[in-house]
């Protein structure tokens, strides 16, 4: 029997019994489960008067007004904007935001999952790096920057033109010999195109370049020193260019070079990758290629929310533009 409109949730259950969320979803749905652990919520459950709703998988006919935003953390100047300009494309259309924030823990974003398909949303927009995260059938769930499927739709900036922007600008600023860095997760997701677009290029300009990539969940960041290290001839790095994935990376790289005695521009030109202002609405922090936030934002929200999700493209791509920072001579 469904549990009535505001009634217990299972996220009230899982807080009685001092259990996670998902293991209150198994014991209700029949998984297996330690014993103690099923007694726990059982007892949960009878305090309360929980009663499970097994129409939560059965797509609602009523709305909402509530959209649910996955997103790793707001302390990334990326993400935190990203979540303000969804709030404020959510609110223009008078639909409320669902905040779910996961540090990158992979059981609680399927936490996250289990949990509005019970409580029920319109949709859910998911920044994630989960490879084993399952998507909901009868919710509509649109990605940003990563591919799941051709029926889920992924907005992103147009990543591979902005990998070809940064090496003409480079090259327009005189740099002869370039590097391109990067550190990103192993699944296929729209960014890792950046590197694609700025090898392209630099074939197509004839100008030389090496890449260092490093695998996020499993290098570490110090390779970034030891690649910088093995290129350093006379106290001069052999490059007079960089492009790096982002911006934040950027800026760690851009620290490392000047503790090595490098001068950023006068040596050499940084680029980045995100367009992260200084205190969220001042100068840029590093010379980068700008992705669209609001429109990425407003993207998200049009698709999700859009009474023909079924016949939206699979990827939507939008512009980018160059942005000087001061860690390039124009």
């Amino acid at each position: 029997m469904p549990k009535e409109r505001g009634g217990p949730t299972m996220a009230d259950v899982a807080k009685e019994a001092g259990v996670a969320l998902g293991t209150v979803s198994r014991v209700v749905n029949g998984e297996p489960v330690g014993e103690p652990f099923k007694e726990k919520v059982l007892a949960a459950i009878a305090r309360l008067g929980y009663r499970y709703n097994s129409s939560g998988r059965v797509l609602r006919t009523d709305e909402t007004n509530t959209v649910a935003v996955i997103m790793p953390n707001t302390e990334n100047p990326f993400f935190g904007e990203l979540v303000h300009h969804i709030c404020m494309a959510l609110g223009k259309r008078n639909r409320r935001m669902l905040l779910c924030l996961t540090e990158n823990d992979r059981e609680r974003e399927t936490e996250m999952i289990q949990m509005v398909q019970e409580n029920g949303v319109d949709g859910i927009i998911s920044l994630t790096y989960n490879p084993d995260l399952a998507v909901p059938e009868n919710i509509p769930l649109v990605t940003i920057d990563r591919f799941f499927s051709v029926s889920v739709p992924c907005i992103a900036a147009d990543n591979f033109g902005g990998g070809v922007l940064a090496a003409q600008k480079l090259r327009e600023l005189g740099c002869t010999r370039v590097a391109f860095l990067r550190a990103a997760s192993e699944l296929p997701t729209e960014p890792k195109k950046r590197k694609d677009g700025f090898v392209s290029a630099c074939v197509e300009m004839g100008l030389p370049f090496e890449v260092k990539a490093i695998v996020e969940e499993k290098d570490s960041f110090d390779e970034f020193d030891q690649f910088l290290q093995e290129h350093m001839e006379g106290g001069r790095l052999t490059f007079d260019g960089l492009f790096i994935g982002t911006d934040s990376l950027a800026w760690l790289i851009i620290k490392k070079l000047r503790s090595m005695g490098v001068r950023i521009p006068e040596e050499v030109q940084v680029i980045g990758f995100d367009g992260i202002r200084m205190f969220g609405n001042q100068e840029y922090a590093v010379s980068t290629i700008v992705q669209p936030v609001a429109e990425i934002a407003e993207a998200s929200v049009n698709t999700v929310l859009s009474r023909h999700f079924s016949t939206v493209p699979s990827l939507i791509t939008l512009p980018v533009h160059y942005a000087k920072g001061g860690t390039t001579r124009d």
